[in-house]
């Protein structure tokens, strides 16, 4: 037989806790100290609850609360919907603020060297080079060795090109597409590359050429002053 004290204290839980059944599963929660949060109760043990938000989940001991409102199944839907509103403001906040990013200039330092201005620039988001700036280059232009630490095999590239340098020479190279071209915060995808199969003298210690395949991507202008070059994404 069931003692009179167990139902009484049954009934006590029911009460205060309510049974958070899928009938009624918004709710806005008091707490002890003066705060409240509403929210849909996701899980709740003996010790606490877990409240879902708009953002994310919150978990209280049951010590803390002061009470429980209820909401009836219209509120319910009203809440869901505001949250689904707050969700897509913030990722509308969130874009705006990546494309003012994106397009806000970048100023980039290079080192000033006998062979030109030199870049560190990252390659595929995960290999560094130094290139020399070369707005008459036509592509980015690349030591072989570079190839190799990209793990492109120059064996199965069939695209020969021929490259015309700044002083009029021709020389030969394969074409290659780099995945993405980094240069501090300034960054772009898909980039016409070639792989030069002679070395081309003039450029150094540095890996290559950066030239127009990355640069049109940009407004650019060359700070000589503080050895800066100045991207602006178009």
């Amino acid at each position: 037989m069931v003692s009179k004290f167990f139902l009484a204290r049954v009934i006590l839980i029911f009460l205060f806790f309510g049974s958070f059944s899928s009938k009624v599963s918004a709710d806005i929660i008091y707490l002890k100290n003066g705060h409240s949060l509403e929210g849909i109760v996701k899980s709740e043990d003996n010790d606490r609850i877990e409240l879902e938000v708009c953002f994310g989940t919150v978990k209280f001991e049951k010590d803390q609360i002061e009470k429980i409102s209820f909401y009836t199944l219209e509120e319910k839907q009203r809440f869901r919907q505001k949250c689904a509103e707050q969700r897509m403001e913030s990722q509308r906040k969130i874009q705006g603020q990546k494309q003012q990013e994106v397009s806000r200039p970048k100023h980039i330092e290079f080192s000033q060297e006998q062979a030109g201005m030199v870049l560190e620039v990252v390659l595929n988001r995960r290999i560094n080079v130094s290139l020399i700036l070369d707005t008459g280059a036509s592509l980015v232009m690349l030591r072989k060795h570079v190839a190799q630490e990209l793990g492109i095999d120059l064996e199965k590239v069939k695209e020969e090109i021929k490259l015309k340098l700044a002083d009029g020479r021709e020389v030969q190279g394969k074409l290659i597409f780099l995945e993405n071209v980094r240069i501090g915060t300034a960054e772009a995808d898909k980039i016409e590359a070639a792989v030069l199969l002679e070395e081309i003298g003039d450029i150094g210690e540095t890996d290559g050429l950066l030239g127009m395949s990355f640069l049109k991507k940009f407004n650019f202008k060359v700070d000589y002053q503080n050895k800066r070059l100045i991207l602006e994404r178009l």
